[in-house]
């Protein structure tokens, strides 16, 4: 027994030796951490409990016979975060490049499997060459297999992905699929094609950080939700995400209790929105004005800022926050802002976190770019998401609500339950400017002082149609609130709508126009 003790302490020992000392140290040299290292800093001390450590590939070609290391370049298993049971894995670069094999594949397909049965989230830290060319459809096979299991598990547990390392060709499918994808500083690229296949191709120069690094994809893209400056930063971003996210689909998100009073009401709000309505303002201000001990975790912050999106708590309780954001391009929606919150809505309403919608948009972006670019369709995905979503959804219009656009952010008419408006609020089919010009064509062309008309119609206007009263004796808006209310009206009707059910027509599932 002693013989066979001391032969499974050689293994194990050579399985956490990764690639050796020299690969070690090589991937520090690059401003990485190793893979167990990295499992270290996410999960809780002493929690992480490793499966298939003794696992080795079969590939007997192109001179693997003697390449044998336990684990074969992916460490994969369970640990707890926050107390809460995680599944993960994570490519060892120094085993390999962390490339993919048949049987490390198969590895990580189990640990998926577990996910899904034990309903726990699933992370995954990617730093890998990619497919094992030695392997050849073996190692296709194995990531064919992977994005089935993300399919499968898309709606059913929370999956994260973290970009530590190089991560191109087919491997970046697995992460697209997933519902947040973090990235790190100078060490992370994503891309389908590298450079150099790009230089020989379409003779055209390009750096992997331009081409595919951290961000690019964190402000161009939108591949990338979070950008850590370091593994460390990165890992904590995981940690922070998930403690806003339920274990699962049929579980509601974790209560953390707040000393920040529900009825708490905040007499700066009253002044937070400009008298001139086009002036600009930070709408995040109003967000940590309102929010539980004013944490906001913003996700994108980098992609598409004419719309916030991101998670917060009131009454301890997590919410999902989408909001319009005044300061950039006046919170006009356009193709990538539409997107962006598409996917934020549709993942929140997967796991019963209910909605937030601060609402101050003008309507759409114009012009020959996003009409061709597809404008229509991409406005129609975030329209289609809140429509679909059945968890609670609560709108506050602080300021504009123009056209199109009023109807998309989550409006009373597309089932949102609980509607509030500022008293600066202007709910309209378009601004009073340009209003004026259309109703008032001929008479501003025969006016005597056409300015000084277009100002008394402008007011005009503005009293009669683009004010919150009249959608409000409609019963388009619930209640016109004082700003300084905010915090308690959202926490009220949070509380009021904890039961909600929802009836949507019985179907497999719907068309979102992608």
């Amino acid at each position: 027994m002693d013989n066979r003790q001391k032969a499974l302490e050689e293994k194990l020992s050579a399985a956490a030796a990764g690639g050796g000392p020299e690969r070690l140290a090589a991937q520090h040299a690059a401003g990485k951490l190793t893979a167990r290292e990295r499992i270290d800093l996410l999960v809780d001390p002493g929690s992480f409990e490793e499966t298939d450590a003794l696992v080795e590939h079969e590939c007997h070609d192109f001179g693997m016979e003697g390449k044998r290391i336990p684990g074969d370049g992916v460490v994969t298993g369970s640990g707890r975060v926050d107390g809460r049971t995680v599944f993960l894995f994570a490519n060892d670069f120094t085993v390999f490049g962390g490339s993919l094999s048949e049987s490390n594949a198969k590895k990580i397909c189990k640990i998926m499997d577990l996910a899904i049965k034990v309903g726990a989230p699933l992370i995954g830290i990617n730093d890998s060459g990619g497919a094992r060319i030695q392997e050849g459809v073996g190692s296709l096979a194995g990531y064919a297999e992977i994005f089935l299991r993300n399919t499968l598990a898309s709606g059913v547990v929370p999956q994260i992905s973290l970009i530590m390392g190089p991560c191109a060709g087919g491997a970046v499918y697995s992460p697209a699929i997933t519902d947040f994808v973090v990235m790190t500083e100078k060490t992370s690229y994503m891309f389908i094609t590298g450079p150099d296949v790009i230089r020989t191709v379409l003779h055209e120069e390009i750096s992997m950080e331009e081409l595919g690094g951290a961000s690019t994809h964190a402000s161009i893209s939108g591949v990338a939700h979070l950008v850590g400056r370091d593994d460390a930063q990165s890992l904590s971003f995981v940690r922070a995400l998930l403690s806003f996210l339920p274990q699962n689909n049929a579980e509601d998100p974790p209560f953390r209790r707040t000393s920040d009073p529900d009825d708490r009401a905040d007499e700066e709000l009253n002044s937070i929105v400009p008298e001139n309505p086009n002036l600009p303002y930070d709408m995040k201000a109003l967000i940590h004005r309102v929010v539980d001990d004013g944490e906001f975790f913003e996700i994108h912050p980098d992609f598409a800022p004419n719309l916030i999106v991101g998670f917060a708590r009131l009454g301890g309780r997590p919410v999902g926050v989408v909001a319009n954001q005044p300061a950039y391009l006046a919170g006009v929606l356009d193709i990538k802002s539409s997107t962006k919150g598409a996917r934020f809505v549709r993942f929140c309403d997967c796991f019963n976190i209910p909605l937030v919608t601060f609402e101050d948009v003008p309507g759409f972006l114009p012009g020959r770019a996003q009409e061709h670019g597809g404008i229509i369709v991409h406005g129609a995905k975030l329209l289609f998401a809140f429509a679909e979503a059945t968890v609670p959804k609560i709108t506050v219009i602080t300021r504009k609500a123009y056209g199109g656009a009023y109807c998309v952010m989550a409006s009373k008419h597309i089932r949102a339950d609980v509607n509030f408006a500022y008293p600066t609020a202007e709910i309209a089919v378009m601004g009073p400017e340009g209003a004026v010009n259309i109703l008032f064509k001929r008479e501003l062309a025969e006016a005597g002082d056409p300015e000084a008309f277009r100002r008394e119609r402008v007011e005009e206007f503005r009293q009669t149609q683009a004010n919150p009263y009249v959608a409000a004796r409609k019963g388009f808006i619930d209640e016109v609130i004082f700003p300084s209310q905010t915090r308690r009206k959202l926490i009220r009707a949070l509380k009021l709508l904890r039961n909600k059910r929802e009836w949507t027509p019985p179907k497999k599932h719907g068309n979102i126009p992608l």
